[in-house]
């Protein structure tokens, strides 16, 4: 029987630092590991603990897995310690993926804040990957201040570039920060402030980021003409264990790490604290 505890060993080959709290670590998985976009995996870092983190690179590489973590506590500070070379491990994949076969030939809208673009990444990479089955995609990023905005050389330089745009003719990006500087060419203002006079009806809407942000989007989602049903959620902020054994996870009687870690808003919009 397969040990579901055993993670498969990495070795860190690159470390970006993408803000002042917020890291990518790029692990090589010494045998083939794979994932699909939305699942999760635990990280592990030898002498210290492991940590659930939804991955950001592309599900479709297969080299390298991207990790993009927030420095909040003893095992995400571990993991920004680490430096090229170092051995980790990770375990899984964990969870159930976006259900892309729903969003075929339909609009796709992505609304994502802070570190959670990070998940937010890797599914739009997965989409890139088929851009011929959707109508269009829309993406919404925001952070706190230009400094706080994650993956800058990847949107500002090779995704917002002209020739990048102009071969993915249905493709844009709205993009916000909620407190301006003098080097700002963009939105001001929170994110939720991207979903005004969207180019797009309303169809399939992914939003990730955090708890305050998340809510708030989800009202401003129905109210502009989104259903429950069609708004997807990434909960992965509640999981611990991955596994369905600590309890920690909870939504009323669904499991984030084994029922999620998406779920649409009608599945849990009845259920206490699902912001907290």
């Amino acid at each position: 029987m397969e040990n579901i505890y055993k993670p498969v060993k990495c070795e860190v080959s690159d470390v970006f630092k993408e803000s002042s709290t917020i890291k990518t670590v790029r692990l090589t998985p010494v045998e083939q590991f794979s994932f699909q976009a939305g699942q999760f995996i635990s990280f592990t870092v030898p002498g210290v603990g492991e940590a659930p983190f939804t991955p950001s690179s592309s599900p479709f590489e297969k080299n390298y897995i991207d990790v993009t973590v927030m420095k909040t506590g003893r095992v995400t500070g571990a993991i920004h310690e680490l430096k090229k070379g170092d051995i980790t491990g990770i375990r899984g994949p964990y969870g159930k993926p976006y259900p892309l076969e729903k969003f075929n030939n339909k609009n796709i809208l992505l609304v994502g804040g802070g570190v959670g673009l990070a998940p937010l990444r890797a599914l739009f990479y997965a989409l890139v990957e088929t851009l011929d089955n959707y109508k269009s995609i829309v993406f919404c990023c925001g952070a706190k201040t230009p400094d706080d905005f994650i993956f800058k050389q990847e949107v500002f330089e090779t995704w917002l570039s002209e020739k990048w745009l102009s071969s993915r003719g249905q493709v844009c990006f709205r993009i916000t920060v909620d407190k301006k500087d003098a080097g700002w060419n963009y939105g001001d203002g929170v994110v939720t402030k991207t979903l005004d006079g969207l180019p797009c009806s309303p169809e399939n809407a992914i939003v990730c980021g955090p708890p305050i942000m998340m809510k708030f989007t989800t009202l401003k989602l129905l109210d502009v003409g989104y259903k429950p049903e069609n708004i997807y959620l990434s909960m992965e902020r509640k999981m611990y264990c991955a596994i369905g054994q600590c309890r920690h996870c909870l939504i009323g009687d669904k499991f984030v790490c084994k029922d999620g870690p998406v779920f649409t808003y009608e599945e849990i919009k009845g259920q206490p604290k699902i912001w907290a």
